[in-house]
Protein backbone atom coordinates (compact mmCIF):
# COMPACT_ATOMS: atom_id res chain seq x y z
CA UNK A 1 0.00 0.00 0.00
CA UNK A 2 2.94 2.17 1.16
CA UNK A 3 4.87 1.58 -2.43
CA UNK A 4 1.78 2.10 -4.53
CA UNK A 5 0.65 5.48 -2.53
CA UNK A 6 4.56 6.42 -3.48
CA UNK A 7 4.06 6.11 -6.87
CA UNK A 8 0.71 7.65 -7.06
CA UNK A 9 2.36 11.11 -4.95
CA UNK A 10 5.46 10.73 -8.00
CA UNK A 11 3.57 10.84 -10.53
CA UNK A 12 1.14 14.08 -9.20
CA UNK A 13 4.53 15.59 -8.14
CA UNK A 14 5.49 14.93 -11.84
CA UNK A 15 2.22 16.30 -13.74
CA UNK A 16 2.40 19.47 -11.29
CA UNK A 17 5.80 20.71 -11.69
CA UNK A 18 5.11 20.53 -15.42
CA UNK A 19 2.79 23.03 -15.39
CA UNK A 20 3.29 26.66 -15.48
CA UNK A 21 2.10 29.48 -12.24
CA UNK A 22 -1.09 29.90 -13.94
CA UNK A 23 -2.17 26.16 -14.12
CA UNK A 24 -1.73 25.28 -17.47
CA UNK A 25 0.95 22.57 -18.66
CA UNK A 26 4.40 23.52 -19.77
CA UNK A 27 5.30 23.05 -23.74
CA UNK A 28 7.97 19.74 -23.28
CA UNK A 29 10.85 20.53 -25.24
CA UNK A 30 12.57 18.39 -27.89
CA UNK A 31 14.96 16.32 -27.06
CA UNK A 32 17.50 18.49 -29.60
CA UNK A 33 15.68 21.85 -28.47
CA UNK A 34 16.32 20.81 -24.14
CA UNK A 35 19.28 23.35 -22.80
CA UNK A 36 19.08 25.49 -25.71
CA UNK A 37 19.18 29.07 -25.33
CA UNK A 38 18.24 32.30 -26.91
CA UNK A 39 20.63 34.99 -26.05
CA UNK A 40 19.28 38.16 -27.51
CA UNK A 41 20.64 40.98 -26.01
CA UNK A 42 22.36 43.19 -28.32
CA UNK A 43 21.43 40.95 -31.80
CA UNK A 44 18.31 43.49 -33.29
CA UNK A 45 20.02 46.49 -32.37
CA UNK A 46 23.02 45.12 -35.10
CA UNK A 47 20.56 43.67 -37.48
CA UNK A 48 21.62 40.30 -36.66
CA UNK A 49 18.79 37.38 -35.41
CA UNK A 50 19.43 36.28 -31.90
CA UNK A 51 22.40 33.90 -30.73
CA UNK A 52 21.17 30.39 -29.98
CA UNK A 53 23.33 28.25 -27.53
CA UNK A 54 22.89 24.77 -28.06
CA UNK A 55 24.24 23.41 -24.63
CA UNK A 56 24.13 19.29 -25.43
CA UNK A 57 26.99 20.43 -28.29
CA UNK A 58 29.29 22.33 -25.86
CA UNK A 59 28.48 19.38 -22.46
CA UNK A 60 29.51 16.59 -24.79
CA UNK A 61 33.10 18.28 -24.34
CA UNK A 62 33.12 20.30 -21.39
CA UNK A 63 32.55 20.23 -17.84
CA UNK A 64 29.67 23.06 -16.57
CA UNK A 65 32.17 24.02 -14.16
CA UNK A 66 34.76 25.53 -16.99
CA UNK A 67 32.34 27.33 -18.58
CA UNK A 68 30.57 29.04 -16.01
CA UNK A 69 33.30 29.38 -13.54
CA UNK A 70 36.89 29.58 -15.46
CA UNK A 71 35.10 31.43 -18.88
CA UNK A 72 32.16 33.00 -16.48
CA UNK A 73 29.52 32.65 -18.40
CA UNK A 74 26.22 33.53 -15.46
CA UNK A 75 23.81 31.31 -15.35
CA UNK A 76 20.97 33.11 -16.20
CA UNK A 77 20.25 33.63 -19.90
CA UNK A 78 21.59 36.91 -21.04
CA UNK A 79 22.60 37.69 -17.88
CA UNK A 80 26.54 37.92 -19.07
CA UNK A 81 25.67 40.75 -21.34
CA UNK A 82 27.60 39.26 -23.85
CA UNK A 83 28.72 41.49 -26.51
CA UNK A 84 30.15 40.85 -30.15
CA UNK A 85 33.36 42.86 -29.52
CA UNK A 86 34.01 40.63 -26.18
CA UNK A 87 33.86 37.89 -27.99
CA UNK A 88 36.31 39.06 -30.39
CA UNK A 89 38.84 40.10 -27.91
CA UNK A 90 38.36 36.74 -26.72
CA UNK A 91 36.32 36.77 -23.77
CA UNK A 92 33.18 34.69 -23.17
CA UNK A 93 32.54 32.55 -26.50
CA UNK A 94 35.77 33.83 -28.21
CA UNK A 95 37.73 32.51 -25.17
CA UNK A 96 37.71 28.95 -27.70
CA UNK A 97 35.99 30.61 -30.57
CA UNK A 98 39.28 32.31 -31.43
CA UNK A 99 39.96 30.85 -34.67
CA UNK A 100 43.20 29.23 -33.16
CA UNK A 101 41.98 26.61 -30.61
CA UNK A 102 41.86 23.15 -31.68
CA UNK A 103 39.65 20.24 -30.96
CA UNK A 104 39.78 16.61 -31.94
CA UNK A 105 42.26 18.14 -34.21
CA UNK A 106 39.77 20.34 -36.37
CA UNK A 107 40.14 24.07 -35.96
CA UNK A 108 37.13 26.13 -34.03
CA UNK A 109 35.71 28.74 -36.11
CA UNK A 110 36.12 32.52 -34.71
CA UNK A 111 32.52 33.70 -33.44
CA UNK A 112 33.30 37.44 -33.99
CA UNK A 113 34.85 40.13 -35.62
CA UNK A 114 35.26 44.09 -35.65
CA UNK A 115 34.72 44.09 -39.70
CA UNK A 116 33.94 40.58 -41.14
CA UNK A 117 35.43 40.35 -44.66
CA UNK A 118 32.81 39.47 -47.33
CA UNK A 119 32.80 35.84 -47.62
CA UNK A 120 32.69 35.34 -43.43
CA UNK A 121 28.90 35.83 -43.07
CA UNK A 122 28.88 31.81 -42.36
CA UNK A 123 30.67 32.29 -39.65
CA UNK A 124 27.99 34.69 -37.99
CA UNK A 125 24.98 32.31 -39.12
CA UNK A 126 26.50 29.58 -37.11
CA UNK A 127 24.87 31.50 -34.02
CA UNK A 128 22.76 33.76 -35.18
CA UNK A 129 20.31 31.76 -36.48
CA UNK A 130 17.09 32.99 -38.44
CA UNK A 131 15.60 29.59 -38.04
CA UNK A 132 16.51 26.10 -36.86
CA UNK A 133 18.52 24.69 -39.46
CA UNK A 134 17.56 20.28 -40.02
CA UNK A 135 21.00 19.45 -40.35
CA UNK A 136 21.46 20.18 -36.50
CA UNK A 137 18.68 18.39 -35.64
CA UNK A 138 19.87 14.96 -37.71
CA UNK A 139 23.60 15.77 -36.16
CA UNK A 140 21.77 15.71 -32.72
CA UNK A 141 20.30 12.38 -33.08
CA UNK A 142 23.58 10.83 -34.87
CA UNK A 143 25.32 11.94 -31.79
CA UNK A 144 22.76 10.87 -29.29
CA UNK A 145 22.19 7.18 -30.21
CA UNK A 146 25.63 6.18 -29.44
CA UNK A 147 24.99 7.46 -26.12
CA UNK A 148 22.66 5.68 -22.97
CA UNK A 149 19.01 6.42 -22.84
CA UNK A 150 16.99 8.53 -20.81
CA UNK A 151 13.38 9.36 -20.87
CA UNK A 152 13.47 13.10 -20.37
CA UNK A 153 15.69 16.56 -21.42
CA UNK A 154 17.98 15.55 -24.29
CA UNK A 155 16.76 11.71 -23.80
CA UNK A 156 20.39 11.32 -22.84
CA UNK A 157 21.82 9.62 -20.04
CA UNK A 158 24.57 12.08 -19.30
CA UNK A 159 25.90 11.05 -16.45
CA UNK A 160 26.31 7.02 -17.57
CA UNK A 161 27.69 8.76 -20.86
CA UNK A 162 30.34 10.20 -18.44
CA UNK A 163 31.11 7.38 -16.14
CA UNK A 164 31.44 4.74 -19.30
CA UNK A 165 33.99 6.83 -20.79
CA UNK A 166 31.41 7.52 -23.92
CA UNK A 167 31.91 11.53 -23.55
CA UNK A 168 35.39 12.96 -22.66
CA UNK A 169 35.02 16.02 -20.51
CA UNK A 170 37.48 19.17 -20.60
CA UNK A 171 38.09 21.13 -17.35
CA UNK A 172 41.25 23.14 -17.94
CA UNK A 173 42.44 25.34 -20.57
CA UNK A 174 45.63 27.04 -20.27
CA UNK A 175 45.78 30.61 -19.89
CA UNK A 176 42.00 30.48 -18.22
CA UNK A 177 41.77 27.80 -15.72
CA UNK A 178 44.27 27.56 -12.54
CA UNK A 179 45.77 24.54 -11.34
CA UNK A 180 43.41 23.21 -8.32
CA UNK A 181 44.83 20.93 -6.08
CA UNK A 182 42.22 17.93 -5.75
CA UNK A 183 39.92 17.71 -3.22
CA UNK A 184 38.46 14.39 -1.24
CA UNK A 185 35.02 13.95 -2.69
CA UNK A 186 32.34 14.18 0.04
CA UNK A 187 29.85 11.17 0.75
CA UNK A 188 26.57 11.15 -0.44
CA UNK A 189 23.86 12.02 2.01
CA UNK A 190 20.17 11.47 1.84
CA UNK A 191 17.24 14.21 3.07
CA UNK A 192 14.17 13.63 4.14
CA UNK A 193 10.78 14.52 1.93
CA UNK A 194 8.97 17.23 2.84
CA UNK A 195 6.02 14.99 1.55
CA UNK A 196 5.03 11.86 3.95
CA UNK A 197 5.42 8.42 2.13
CA UNK A 198 7.69 10.11 -0.55
CA UNK A 199 11.00 8.21 -0.71
CA UNK A 200 14.01 10.47 1.01
CA UNK A 201 15.86 12.61 -1.18
CA UNK A 202 19.35 10.86 -2.45
CA UNK A 203 21.84 13.63 -3.22
CA UNK A 204 25.79 12.62 -4.70
CA UNK A 205 28.66 14.89 -4.63
CA UNK A 206 30.46 12.89 -6.74
CA UNK A 207 28.01 13.32 -9.27
CA UNK A 208 27.77 16.81 -9.43
CA UNK A 209 31.53 17.02 -8.61
CA UNK A 210 32.41 15.97 -11.73
CA UNK A 211 30.15 18.33 -13.77
CA UNK A 212 30.69 21.55 -11.49
CA UNK A 213 33.44 21.21 -9.43
CA UNK A 214 32.54 22.87 -5.55
CA UNK A 215 32.72 26.13 -7.59
CA UNK A 216 29.27 26.07 -9.20
CA UNK A 217 27.06 25.65 -6.55
CA UNK A 218 28.87 27.44 -3.90
CA UNK A 219 28.55 29.78 -2.16
CA UNK A 220 26.49 31.42 -5.28
CA UNK A 221 23.53 28.98 -4.98
CA UNK A 222 24.24 27.25 -1.54
CA UNK A 223 25.50 29.66 0.13
CA UNK A 224 26.27 26.88 3.40
CA UNK A 225 28.63 24.28 2.70
CA UNK A 226 26.93 22.20 5.91
CA UNK A 227 23.97 19.68 5.40
CA UNK A 228 20.69 21.52 5.89
CA UNK A 229 22.21 24.81 6.14
CA UNK A 230 20.61 26.30 3.23
CA UNK A 231 16.50 26.10 3.75
CA UNK A 232 14.61 25.86 0.62
CA UNK A 233 11.07 24.45 -0.74
CA UNK A 234 10.14 22.29 -3.42
CA UNK A 235 8.13 25.40 -4.72
CA UNK A 236 11.22 27.34 -4.47
CA UNK A 237 13.11 24.52 -6.79
CA UNK A 238 10.11 24.89 -8.95
CA UNK A 239 10.81 28.38 -9.46
CA UNK A 240 14.13 27.67 -11.23
CA UNK A 241 16.28 28.80 -7.74
CA UNK A 242 18.70 26.44 -5.79
CA UNK A 243 18.36 22.94 -7.67
CA UNK A 244 16.07 24.28 -10.42
CA UNK A 245 18.76 26.55 -11.85
CA UNK A 246 19.98 24.03 -13.71
CA UNK A 247 17.15 21.14 -12.98
CA UNK A 248 14.51 23.04 -15.06
CA UNK A 249 16.59 23.66 -18.44
CA UNK A 250 20.13 22.18 -18.54
CA UNK A 251 20.51 18.97 -16.28
CA UNK A 252 17.69 15.93 -16.47
CA UNK A 253 14.65 18.20 -15.76
CA UNK A 254 12.74 17.96 -11.43
CA UNK A 255 9.61 15.66 -13.53
CA UNK A 256 12.02 13.01 -13.57
CA UNK A 257 11.46 12.67 -9.58
CA UNK A 258 12.71 9.67 -8.72
CA UNK A 259 16.10 10.55 -10.42
CA UNK A 260 16.06 12.81 -6.97
CA UNK A 261 13.14 10.76 -4.54
CA UNK A 262 15.39 7.80 -4.61
CA UNK A 263 15.69 6.11 -1.01
CA UNK A 264 12.90 3.37 -0.59
CA UNK A 265 11.17 4.57 2.41
CA UNK A 266 11.86 2.27 5.68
Amino acid sequence: MKRLLCVIILLVLGTGLALAANGTRQKQAKPYEFGTVVIANHSAKAGRAPAVFEHWVHRARYTCRLCHVDIGFAMKTGASDIRAADNARGYFCGTCHNGTLKVDGKLLFASCSKAPVPGEEWRCAKCHQKERDPGRVDTFFAFASKLPKERLGNGINWELAEEKGLIKLTDFLPGVSMQREKMVVQKDFALEAKVGGLPEIVFSHKKHTVWNGCEVCHPDIFAGVKKGSTKYTMLEVNEGKYCGICHKSVAFPMQDCQRCHSRPIK
